[in-house]
Order: structure tokens, then C-alpha cells, then sequence
């Protein structure tokens, strides 16, 4: 099981990511509470080392400025949380993770047709795009037209549901943010079991 550590902040929770053996982290360059310039975002992505996949958020940004943040902060894959066009998710640079809310309505065979390494389902958004912390109905994903193999799964995760979800819908990856965080920073305790939890599960 892959496992994507979101909204990375700090080089305390970089190298907590890392140790626990998550393959990706996010960096947030949206409006968030968990948004970091750039410049810094490289730093994090220099000091973790290239085992690790640096993940790039953004909602609705100009194409440019994507590509000259993927260069600077050296990311690996672009994830579009937005209302971006397949066309768009085409001109970037770097390999696409397209994220849906199971809120929006939209049909999984339109989803999983985007050009897109990777599709990311979510729970219906809160304050910001993005999740909300809170999980949905895994059962909707038992369709035909879900590819399993390109399915990351985020909402509502935590160490304390992580196997029943890898359990129930075998995703490609799981991606959590907040369920890994104690008054809204990470906690190094509830990575490592959330990381050693999805790897462990059957």
C-alpha cells in the first residue's frame, strides 16, 4: 500500500514521513492553513532525498505559475484540486494526481478518464478545497468504472480506520492530512501508525 502524508510543514514532520516509510508527501500551495512558499518546500524536499515523491497541491493556479513552483521546489507530481480542464492537466510538466470530491456528482468513468497518473477521491470539501476530515461511503467505490490501480483515497482517514479502508476498497494509495495532526500540526506518534498500519494491512 502507497502512502501520501499531506500538508507538510515542518522538517520534523518531513522526516517523520520519511522514517515511517511514506512514499510520497504534499506540499500545499493553495489557499490553506497549511500553505509554504516555495523556496521552502524545496528545502523540506532536499532534506527528505529523492526516495520520497514531493507532491505539489494547487487549486485553480495559472500554468505557469505551477511550472515555476515545480521547479523550484522540485516536485515530482502536480496534484490539481480545482476545477481544472483536461486540456490544462495536459500542459503540466510533471505527472498529474486529479482530485474529486464524491460530492460533485460526477459519473467515476468521467473521472477516471482525465489524463491523470493518478485520480484522488475525497470527501465533500469544509473550509478550503481539499477535504473535510470526514470520511464517505467507501462501498460507492466498489464500481466497475473505478481503476483500483489509479485510486488514491483521502477523507476522513486515521490510524484508527486506515486497515478497514485499505481492506474494504484496495486503492492504489491512501492520503491523509489531518488525521495525522494534534491541534493541527503533525504528530509523529499518529504517523508512524497510520504508515505502519496501511503497509500492514490485508
Amino acid at each position: 500500500m502507497n502512502v501520501k502524508i499531506c500538508g507538510i510543514t515542518s522538517f520534523e514532520a518531513a522526516s517523520w514521513a520519511r522514517e515511517a516509510g511514506a512514499d510520497m508527501i504534499g506540499f500545499v500551495f493553495a489557499e490553506s492553513s497549511r500553505r509554504i512558499p516555495p523556496e521552502f518546500a524545496r528545502q523540506l524536499a532536499e532534506a527528505v532525498g529523492p526516495n520520497v515523491k514531493k507532491v505539489g497541491v494547487f487549486v485553480n493556479e495559472e500554468a505557469e505559475v505551477i511550472r515555476e513552483i515545480v521547479k523550484t521546489a522540485g516536485l515530482d507530481y502536480v496534484q490539481l484540486h480545482g476545477d481544472e480542464t483536461p486540456e490544462f492537466a495536459e500542459q503540466m510538466p510533471v505527472p498529474v494526481i486529479k482530485a474529486f470530491s464524491v460530492k460533485e456528482n460526477i459519473p467515476f468513468k468521467t473521472m477516471f478518464s482525465f489524463p491523470a497518473e493518478y485520480i484522488l477521491i475525497d470527501s465533500p470539501p469544509a473550509q478550503f478545497r481539499g477535504g473535510s476530515g470526514r470520511t464517505f461511503d467507501w462501498s460507492i467505490l466498489k464500481d466497475p468504472d473505478v481503476d483500483k490501480e489509479r485510486l488514491i483515497l483521502a477523507g476522513g482517514l486515521s490510524p484508527d480506520n486506515i486497515e478497514e479502508a485499505v481492506r474494504s476498497v484496495q486503492p492504489f494509495a491512501v492520503d491523509i492530512s489531518s488525521g495525522v495532526e494534534t491541534d493541527g500540526r503533525k504528530d509523529e506518534v499518529k504517523v508512524f501508525q497510520f504508515v505502519q498500519r496501511a503497509k500492514g494491512a490485508k
